[in-house]
């Protein structure tokens, strides 16, 4: 029978006679308690986790609070991993790693999970209480990525590694402008020591490099030719040669003999020379000679260059080499016999190489135009300052003034107008070249001519470009351009973008379709204007002369070192690009190569521009089988009358 309690009493009342006994029950029970959950965590943390008992009191006074119940893949905290930051270029390259430590959180020791979808990330929060001594140590964290995905768990106790950047054969070069105690750094050029076949063996038949004139004087002198004598008072008492306007090649290479930062390890170049004397070789062949006599130095010269190893680093493209004639002369695109010139330049190897030619070509890339040389070479600095000084001062009597032929057979020149408008006007001198002046061909007679000029005539040549613009520069005179490609589409290293500062240009279309007044168009300009274009012209006479290869200027550059320091820029700016792993132009068009050293600083892209009506070619009509051809011809036949009749200096 069950025992029932009376109403209103309670247990503790009834038993409170026994409260002592009571006490020790319970204390026992405790003590047993207390025992069996030491032996069961023992047993859980110690036997079937392989903790120590430390580890499992750590745990248990530093319990996790996770508020999403998502497992997380956590690496291992023995495993010692170095954090770093790297910042992504925006091409994606890694460029730069910051040292500082991490934001990241991260628990201990989780049990790894034997499900594989359980280690997928998770975007819940994982919240853990921080340690004193997080052994979480540091992981690579791309801070440009724009995505949040987990950072892989290195295997095998590995630490993660990242690749070093990627060596490239002419880091040495480039490193040498951090050198500040080196005046050389970043400017070192090697020259190539070409068999003699290809340069002096030339000189030695100077009599074969010119159907019409005999080039032996003109190689004098270190290429100058002979000395002018001052007979008239219209040169200074030094530094004037008769210099012919195809020898540029003798001139830079023996230029180039005192280039003040000359190198025989090639591993420290910022450039490569090749001294070949490619307008010299092909004089001697672009008449009455077969195409693969014509060819036959160039191949020789490329197979020659491609066994180097210097060649290897880059297949040429820090090479470059010079020609003191126009690049139509080197650009056959077709292997008949009856087509002009060599394929120097359209050889699989040059195209790699930069080639300075007199003239480029608008719709090529691989070649680059440098002024035709004048008769001016001086030894010092004080020699060109005299000389501007001297410009600056003279009274000029005629507004404008033109030396030159007519060209009949050429319907769109407007030489023939030029010459018309000039006679009929007693602001303007002219010079006729074709009806057997000697004074045309006479150094001292047109620098004078220019010399007395506010203003000097520069119409296109036989082809675009022609001497007569840099004679009268170095006089002083400020030259009338009328087609883009006789000088602002040409030699961008030596003359500034805005043509405006040191030039006039009137479209040639204006001239040959309205018949547009040049006197008129040049009274518009303001005297002050004048003067301060004028003064641009004068100070730009230094880049454009080629200072005697026998010695070099103090402080000035001259047209050799404004051209090799720009051959330096282009290869350095090469090699930066390989190395970020872009290119120098976005969707680069070869046809507009003309364009691209028109733009504005930061410009990557090459639009319309207004004088694209002035470099349309007919369609499918090739450099070599058109007007460029053809321009050349006319050159050679212009250069064959002029030596009949001229008369010696």
């Amino acid at each position: 029978m069950r025992r029932r309690w009376t109403v209103g009493a309670f247990p503790y009342q009834m038993e409170k006679g026994n409260s002592k006994n009571h006490s020790k029950r319970l204390c026992v029970l405790s003590t047993l308690c207390v025992l069996f959950w030491s032996l069961l965590l023992y047993f859980h943390f110690v036997v079937l986790g392989g903790n120590t008992v430390t580890e499992s009191a750590s745990l248990l006074s530093n319990p996790i609070r996770i508020e999403s119940f998502h497992p997380v893949p956590i690496e291992p905290t023995h495993v010692p991993v170095s954090i770093d930051v790297v910042k992504s270029t925006s091409d994606g390259a890694q460029s730069e790693v910051i040292d500082e430590p991490t934001k990241v959180s991260l628990p201990d020791n989780p049990e790894p999970s034997g499900n594989g979808d359980e280690n997928e990330a998770s975007n819940d929060e994982v919240k853990v209480e921080p340690e004193e001594d997080p052994s979480v140590s540091n992981r690579k964290i791309d801070v440009g990525s724009k995505t949040s995905d987990p950072i892989p768990s290195p295997k095998n106790d590995e630490v993660p590694k990242v690749d070093a950047p990627q060596e490239f054969s002419f880091m040495k070069a480039l490193r040498t402008v951090e050198n500040t105690s080196d005046p050389c750094g970043g400017r070192y050029i090697y020259v190539h020591d070409l068999p003699p076949k290809f340069n002096d063996d030339m000189l030695k038949e100077c009599r074969s490099l010119s159907l019409w004139t005999n080039m032996c004087k003109f190689t004098t002198n270190a290429g100058l030719g002979p000395p002018l004598e001052n007979v008239e008072g219209v040169f200074s008492e030094t530094g004037w040669y008769a210099t012919n306007q195809f020898a540029v090649d003798v001139i830079f290479n023996n230029r180039m003999k005192q280039y003040e930062c000359l190198t025989k390890d090639s591993s420290i170049a910022a450039a490569i020379f090749v001294p070949f004397y490619a307008g010299f070789d092909i004089a001697r062949y672009l008449w009455g000679y077969n195409i693969s006599r014509r060819d036959a130095a160039s191949l020789e010269l490329t197979d020659w260059l491609m066994k180097r190893p210097e060649w290897k680093i880059m297949d040429g493209r820090d090479h470059f080499l010079v020609a003191g004639r126009i690049t139509w002369d080197f650009r056959r695109l077709s292997e008949e016999e009856t087509d002009w010139g060599s394929k120097l330049l359209f050889l699989p190897a040059a195209k790699n190489m930069s080639m300075l030619v007199v003239e480029s070509s608008p719709w090529n890339a691989n070649d680059f135009a440098i002024p035709y040389p004048t008769y001016f070479h001086p030894a010092k600095d004080a020699e060109v300052f005299v000389w501007q000084d001297r410009m600056r001062n003279l009274k000029r009597k005629y507004l404008f003034s033109f030396a030159g032929a007519p060209r009949p057979g050429n319907p769109k020149s407007i030489r023939g107008q030029l010459i018309d408008q000039c006679k009929s006007t007693k602001a303007c001198k002219l010079l006729e070249c074709d009806f057997g002046e000697s004074k045309c061909h006479s150094p001292s007679s047109i620098m004078k001519m220019f010399q007395s000029s506010l203003f000097c005539l520069q119409p296109q040549g036989d082809s675009y470009t022609r001497r007569s613009a840099f004679d009268s520069m170095l006089a002083g005179c400020i030259p009338v351009f009328f087609h883009p490609g006789s000088a602002y589409t040409q030699y961008t290293w030596h003359l500034p973008k805005n043509f405006s500062s040191y030039s006039v240009f009137i479209s040639e279309n204006d001239v040959h379709n309205n018949n547009l007044s040049i006197e008129e168009k040049l009274r518009e300009i303001p005297p002050q204007q004048v003067e301060i274009m004028r003064e641009a012209v004068i100070n730009l006479i230094p880049s454009l002369i080629y200072a005697d290869p026998r010695s070099k200027l103090e402080t000035l550059s001259d047209a050799f070192d404004v051209s090799v320091q720009a051959i330096i820029n282009k290869v350095t700016r090469l090699r930066k690009n390989i190395i970020q792993g872009r290119t120098e132009y976005d969707y680069f068009i070869e046809e507009n190569s003309w364009k691209y050293a028109l733009l504005d600083e930061g410009q990557r892209e090459a639009g319309g521009h207004e004088w694209d009506p002035f470099f349309s070619k007919p369609k499918g009509e090739g450099d070599s089988n058109g007007a460029s051809a053809e321009a050349a011809k006319s050159s050679w036949k212009n250069e064959q009358r002029s030596q009949s009749r001229k008369r010696s200096y």
